[in-house]
């Protein structure tokens, strides 16, 4: 998190030896990106991106099962894979741990079990579960899965009670095999405080959100990060910060313009969402938030798109040519994070631009 250089002889190499490399002789920052396609195209799209020099890939868990297109990216591409992110609260951490489990295997040790609690509306009413104190039970869902590892890997006998979860029997006819890759890192999804501060207390890294901001990441997201390593009395070596990061990229005009207009479109979803409302509070552009709302509960898109000006756009995501892009990600976080997840929303990416940028981030 300090921006210290770690060796993988120092610091373990959680993300597997393919996706995680040393930082002495190693890129000044690895980079991921989504994995935009469902099962049946995933394992030939994985390739494509791997062909930018990609250091891993990531899953949304929006159209498609957050799982299932890993399955096929892991027989297809030698890189880092990870959920960004399972939703939790609506699964039993069993479930979670089996998935991530074969992940792994299938993987060969390159898969990371990113989660996220969503929202409440979601979580009511997309998902059909219930919604209380989110931050409490990420916490303990974590907490599970590691117990529930540590119960498969022979190291402690499973007796997890919890308040919102009990694990206390795995018979041997239901418990795999100990893990020849060892258990695949949880990260946690997290914006707020509290979350951000659970995160750094049980997991093993954190994926910050990624409508944010450098303002709004140096002042709140890493001293919750500090808050809940302390609380734990963990250090900073025991724990990745992982910024995700909206990009713009274009060389010419027109493909800069539309980029800017597939951000622009995301910024206004997020930026309509009341638990987003802290990062413009920052900034103060909180007035921006009931209004994004109100035109979206009215379908009016375009006047959306039209409350995000071009600081709002410059702010929270970045733009530019490859370099441009690749130059400002390392400015904003290249002293706290060894790794970065890259969004493309709602425009054709070149190909050729997304290489250059993975090649600037690499380059440092």
């Amino acid at each position: 998190m300090t921006g210290t250089r770690h060796c993988s002889t120092h610091r373990p190499a959680r993300f597997g030896p393919s996706g995680l490399c040393c930082r002495w002789g190693g890129p000044a920052m690895r980079v991921s990106i989504q994995l935009d396609a469902g099962p049946g195209r995933a394992g030939a799209r994985a390739v494509e991106l791997t062909q930018t020099g990609a250091d891993g890939l990531f899953t949304f868990e929006g159209q498609h099962d957050v799982f299932f297109p890993l399955v096929e990216a892991a027989a297809t591409v030698d890189v880092a894979l990870m959920t960004n992110v399972a939703i939790a609260l609506p699964r039993s951490p069993l479930h979670l741990a089996h998935s991530a489990h074969d992940l792994q295997t299938l993987s060969r040790g390159r898969f990371a079990l990113g989660l996220g609690s969503q929202i409440r509306p979601h979580i009511e009413k997309r998902y059909g579960s219930t919604w209380s104190r989110p931050a409490a039970r990420m916490g303990e869902t974590v907490r599970a899965i590691k117990a529930i590892f540590a119960a498969w890997e022979g190291t402690a006998p499973l007796s997890f009670r919890g308040e919102f979860t009990t694990h206390t029997l795995m018979a041997p006819s239901f418990t795999p095999a100990p893990h020849p890759y060892g258990p695949p890192p949880i990260l946690l999804g997290a914006l707020g405080p509290v979350m951000t501060r659970t995160a750094a207390e049980v997991a093993d890294g954190l994926l910050v959100m990624p409508f944010n901001s450098e303002q709004h990441f140096l002042q709140r997201t890493l001293p919750a990060v500090q808050e809940g390593l302390d609380r734990a009395g963990r250090t900073a070596d025991s724990f990745d910060v992982i910024p995700q990061v909206i990009v713009a990229v274009g060389r010419t005009r027109e493909q800069q313009a539309a980029a800017v207009r597939g951000v622009r479109g995301l910024l206004a979803f997020y930026g309509s969402t009341p638990a987003y409302l802290p990062v413009l509070q920052v900034h103060g552009w909180e007035a921006a938030q009931p209004e994004l709302n109100a035109l979206s509960k009215r379908g009016d898109v375009a006047a959306m798109m039209g409350c995000v000006d071009d600081e709002m756009v410059t702010t929270l995501a970045v733009v530019g040519t490859p370099e441009q892009c690749a130059e400002e990600i390392l400015r904003r976080y290249g002293d706290h994070a060894e790794q970065v997840c890259c969004y493309f929303p709602g425009y054709p990416e070149d190909p050729a631009d997304v290489a250059d940028l993975v090649t600037a981030l690499h380059r440092g």
